[in-house]
């Protein structure tokens, strides 16, 4: 799944995710044409898993050794069987005799180095590469220290690769099962040369389906059932079939003139439809927060926001649950922390790590309290008002509604506070907060596996997804020994990691706000999908029309 950085790319990446087109199950049929017809709301953007910038729907035609099942359980893939060694730094895997490519070419060890070797490259500009921390050499490589094939795989024979770690990865599993690690063919690849993931054709595909009709541009391409897919027996599906959507109520008209079997909803359209049989929600592990800029250019607004009382008052302004259940009414969910709920229970316990990063009076709404913290920052800084602006990118209607909730509770409740609302498009957005031009920025996170790491490595002081450069050594060391000393040890990793949710929700260096949650109509005669909060989040490989 795709790391959101800015409000308004989560509505066009998550349902890219669950994407499709017209034509297809005709009513009128005694048989069910397996045909499915999904919305996305932009178009594909690169065919490319080197250089693509999201996994939400690529594991239905790229498949590593794992994939991912139900419930974000890893399943067998293209390996029919895994060693692990006693110090969980080397692990073997077996190629499946019948994996074969989509063009009938035999899927090989050797695929899988090269595939990690091309991405890897400094020249194929994968904005993925910090994947490969933690495997061996991968670091240096990451860091420009080392070449692409010092990379810790081999081909052991032609069916065999052994992956060596640096350290043991406490969810390397889950890791592989990212269509990032699939395999790649150098032999199509030097085929087509610069024709190389430019059109469909020119590409050849390992999952359950491979693409149709994509020419780098267009509104509609295809997923068609791959028959050299191992697994094929299993396929019901004999096509997917992805249009472009930019128009909610366009959508809509479409699901109900029978155009469509998916229709993502708005929030107002939310509302309407909430009691129909048709309806239904897809949580995410995507949490929306509140970055501040602790390196603002403004010093002044600076000394602000680097005031742990100020930030402290902001959390406590906010009415989640009235953010989530009456203005936006979509099935969000109010977030303990910055990590999402679902995504990943206690080794030991089996508890939800978002009940167990829950710190008092930091997700709350608390007016009281927020007031009494407003007045002690303002009386540490010698000020008596402050003017913030809050940057959110305007393509997605839910930045509008969310900002201007935020300007007037947080005005509201916080005397002498302006708050300045600048909506602009996901692309400023995005450019303006990658080179640290905001006060407070309206962002997303979204987990790429199920882990809690994939959020807490974003608050490093080293990790140049950090916008905000919020600094703090204690919280560096804690996400540092869950990454190396205590990898190998799970419940000892654990408490590492909540010791530093923790410590996020009590500096409030990042204000959670909600955790997303998407609404839609999904036609009943639709079966067997498979839905992930994090990295591949629909799999189309079990679904069928009834």
């Amino acid at each position: 799944m795709k790391k959101w950085t800015g409000i308004g790319l989560v509505a066009a990446l998550i349902t890219v995710s669950l994407s499709l087109a017209a034509c297809g199950n005709s009513a009128s049929s005694s048989k069910p044409s397996q045909v499915l017809r999904l919305p996305a709301t932009a178009q594909l953007d690169t065919i490319d898993l080197a250089k693509a910038t999201g996994y939400g729907q690529t594991g239905n035609v790229f498949e590593g050794f794992y994939r991912l099942g139900k419930n974000g359980k890893v399943a067998p893939g293209l390996a029919d069987s895994i060693k692990e060694s006693k110090d969980q730094k080397t692990w073997t895997f077996h190629i499946r005799d019948n994996a074969k490519w989509s063009n009938g070419d035999k899927i090989t060890a050797q695929d899988f180095v090269y595939s990690w070797r091309r991405t890897l490259t400094p020249s194929t500009k994968s904005s993925y590469r910090n994947m490969f921390s933690g495997i061996k050499n991968g670091d240096a490589i990451i860091a420009g220290k080392a070449k692409p094939e010092t990379i810790g795989i081999h081909a052991k024979n032609a069916q065999t690769v052994v992956v060596k770690l640096d350290k043991p990865i406490a969810y390397f599993k889950i890791l592989m099962a990212y269509p990032l690690f699939a395999p790649q063919n150098e032999k199509v690849v030097n085929k087509y040369g610069k024709k190389y993931a430019t059109k469909s054709e020119y590409m050849v595909y390992s999952g359950p389906f491979k693409i149709s009709n994509w020419s780098g541009t267009g509104n509609t391409w295809s997923f068609v059932k791959n028959n050299h897919y191992w697994d094929k027996k299993v396929v019901k599906l004999n096509k997917v079939n992805f249009q472009v959507v930019t128009n909610p109520q366009t959508g809509l008209s479409l699901y109900q003139n029978d155009k469509l079997d998916f229709a993502n909803l708005t929030n107002e359209q939310v509302k309407n439809y909430k009691n129909d049989k048709a309806f239904k929600e897809y949580p995410y592990s995507i949490v929306i927060h509140l970055k501040y800029n602790f390196q603002d250019a403004d010093k002044a607004k600076r000394r602000i926001m680097s005031n742990q009382n100020i930030r402290q008052a902001i959390a406590l302004s906010i009415n989640r649950s009235q953010l989530t259940k009456k203005v936006l009414g979509d099935g969000s969910v109010t977030p303990t922390g910055f990590v999402a709920s679902g995504l990943a229970k206690d080794p030991k316990t089996g508890e939800d790590f978002a009940k167990q990063q829950e710190v008092k009076d930091s997700t709350t709404y608390n007016p009281s309290l927020a007031k009494k913290k407003w007045a002690a920052g303002l009386k540490e800084l010698g000020i008596k008002k402050v003017d913030l602006s809050i940057m959110a990118g305007n393509d997605d209607v839910a930045a509008s509604t969310v900002t201007q909730y935020l300007k007037g509770a947080l005005e509201d409740n916080l005397k002498g506070f302006n708050l300045k609302i600048q909506n602009v498009p996901a692309s400023v957005a995005q450019s303006r907060s990658t080179s640290g031009d905001f006060d407070l920025y309206l962002s997303h996170w979204g987990a790429d596996f199920n882990d809690p790491i994939s959020f807490l490595q974003i608050p490093v002081s080293s990790n140049s997804l950090n916008y905000g450069k919020w600094s703090n050594k204690e919280y560096d060391q804690l996400i540092d020994k869950a990454q190396n000393q205590d990898a190998g040890q799970p419940e000892v990793r654990w408490q590492d990691m909540i010791k530093a949710a923790k410590m996020l929700n009590k500096t409030q260096s990042f204000t959670p706000l909600y955790q997303a949650n998407y609404a839609y109509l999904q036609r009943n005669t639709v079966k067997g999908l498979i839905h992930n909060t994090a990295g591949t989040q629909w799999s189309y490989k079990y679904a069928y029309i009834k």
